[in-house]
C-alpha cells in the first residue's frame, strides 16, 4: 500500500488531495490502511486533528502527534462522531470492499460540517487500450490477457458474495456525490499504464512502479474473491502464472484510470 501511494503521489504530480481545503480542523482517512496518507497530510495542516481508520491495526505507533488511528467499520450506521464534525473527509482504495459505496457517501455528507469536502480516490478496475493492442473481451471465455480476466472475476465475485460487494466504482462516484447532495462536484482523471510501455518519460515511470505493484499485490488481490467463485487455490496458483506474465507484457499498450473526485456540503441555507 505503500507502494501504491507514492506512485500515485508521481501520477497526481505530487499531491495528495484536490479538494481547496482551507484551514480543516477535523480530517477523517476512511481505509486508512497503513495509514500514510494520514501521516503525510499531518504535515500540511499541522493545527488539524487528523484521524484514520481501518478494519486492521496495521498503522505504526510512532506518528505525528496530531494524527491518530481508531479501528472502526465505516459501514456501520452510526459512527463515533456526531454530524457536522469534520472538514475534510478521504477515502482511498475501497473498491471490493463496501456493499454501496453510495451510502459511505451519504455518511460522509452527514459527518461533514456545512462547506466541508469529501474526496475519493480510486482506480477504475475495467482495464482500457487506446491502440488495440488488449485482446478483446469475450463474456462467454476466457481472452488472450489474462490481467483482464482477472478484474473480470473479480466483478462477478462481488455479485455473489454476501453482501455483494462493488469492484467497479471510480466511474459512478462523481453522479452518486451529486445525487446524495453534494455541489461543486470535480472529477479528475489519471493514466497508470500496467508496466512501462509508453514512450512517454512520465508515463513509463508510473508504468514501472504499476509493475511492481501489480506483481507484489495481485496474489493478495485475488485469493478470496476467487475462493468466492468457487476456485481451488492450486487452480488460482496456476491461473496467477498467466496474470503475471500479461502485467509484464510489454506488447499490450493497457492501463487503469485513476479517479480523484472531490464535492462539497453546502452551506447551511
Amino acid at each position: 500500500m505503500d507502494m501504491q501511494h507514492h506512485m500515485l503521489r508521481l501520477v497526481n504530480h505530487g499531491r495528495l488531495y484536490f479538494a481547496p481545503v482551507q484551514r480543516p480542523k477535523r480530517i477523517l482517512d476512511i481505509g486508512t490502511g497503513s495509514g500514510i496518507w494520514a501521516i503525510e497530510i499531518a504535515s500540511d495542516f499541522p493545527e488539524a486533528e487528523i484521524t484514520g481508520t481501518d478494519l486492521s491495526p496495521v498503522q505504526p505507533l510512532e506518528v505525528p502527534e496530531n494524527v491518530h488511528f481508531l479501528v472502526d467499520d465505516a459501514t456501520e450506521e452510526d459512527w463515533l462522531w456526531d454530524p457536522d464534525h469534520f472538514d475534510f473527509i478521504h477515502t482511498g482504495h475501497l473498491i471490493g470492499s463496501l456493499p454501496s459505496y453510495k451510502d459511505l457517501l451519504k455518511k460522509a455528507h452527514k459527518h461533514l460540517k456545512p462547506g466541508g469536502y469529501v474526496e475519493c480516490h480510486e482506480f477504475d478496475s475495467r482495464l482500457k487500450c487506446d491502440d488495440g493492442t488488449m485482446p478483446p473481451e469475450d463474456p462467454d471465455k476466457f481472452s488472450d490477457y489474462a490481467l483482464q480476466d482477472l478484474m473480470d472475476l473479480h466483478y462477478r465475485s462481488g455479485q455473489v458474495s454476501d453482501p455483494p460487494r462493488q469492484f467497479r466504482v471510480a466511474h459512478r462516484l462523481a453522479r452518486w456525490m451529486r445525487e446524495v447532495g453534494f455541489e461543486d462536484v470535480q472529477e479528475h482523471r489519471s493514466m497508470v499504464p500496467v508496466n512501462p510501455w509508453s514512450s512517454d518519460p512520465h508515463l513509463m515511470k508510473i508504468g514501472a512502479w504499476s509493475e511492481t505493484n501489480l506483481l507484489e499485490a495481485v496474489a493478495g488481490w485475488s485469493y478470496k474473491p476467487l475462493t468466492i467463485l468457487g476456485w481451488s487455490k492450486p487452480e488460482i496458483e496456476v491461473f496467477l502464472v498467466d496474470v503475471r506474465k500479461s502485467i509484464q507484457n510489454r506488447n499490450v499498450h493497457a492501463y487503469y484510470e485513476f479517479y480523484a473526485v472531490t464535492g462539497r456540503k453546502p452551506l447551511a441555507g
